[in-house]
């Protein structure tokens, strides 16, 4: 195989390695940023500031309904 066959494919290596390391940081930063927001609106909630009212009625049981008709 002549010489520069040789250089030309490992170039090509080297750039097909290059944009796999590009993806792998792109897929790196978007989980990181997913991960950051996630935290961000998760502080932002309040947590203990306010007791939250029974989901139940005192004498019923199961989660909220519509009121029953008459």
């Amino acid at each position: 195989m002549p010489r520069t066959a040789t250089r030309e494919y490992e170039m090509f290596e080297h750039e097909i390695a290059a944009a796999a390391r590009t993806t792998d940081l792109l897929r790196e930063a978007a989980a990181y940023h997913v991960v950051r927001e996630a935290r961000k609106a998760h502080r932002a909630t309040p947590h203990g500031q306010e007791p939250r009212g029974r989901v139940t009625t005192p004498g019923g049981r199961g989660a909220r309904s519509a009121p029953r008709p008459a």
